[in-house]
């Protein structure tokens, strides 16, 4: 399995019309084929700065979403808003404690 967080920083007066986008779009990341979970989380401390962790089955399977013509068109959009250049990581779980 594998864990994309994405960091996103973005201009103040763009993050409603970002958690818009977001909202609109949600389901249809949920509906891609691998994708597991999705969450959006905002920093505490930076109301400006929020992570996205998506949950894949497997590399390919984001790979092929990501390189897709859908989401090109929403990272279009959503990169406009941006204050800072986000970061993304590919991870891995290593252990899970409850």
């Amino acid at each position: 399995m594998i864990i994309r967080i994405v960091k996103l920083n973005f201009h103040e007066e763009q993050i409603l019309t970002f958690k818009s986008i977001f909202e609109e779009n949600k389901q249809t990341i949920l509906a891609q084929k691998g994708c597991l979970r999705l969450e959006l989380l905002q920093d505490l401390n930076d109301e400006n700065t929020f992570f996205t962790y998506s949950w894949w089955d497997c590399e390919e399977n984001l790979n092929v979403y990501r390189n897709s013509d859908w989401f090109k068109n929403i990272w279009n959009k959503t990169k406009l808003l941006f204050k800072e250049k986000p970061k993304a990581w590919s991870t891995k779980k290593i252990n899970e404690s409850q």
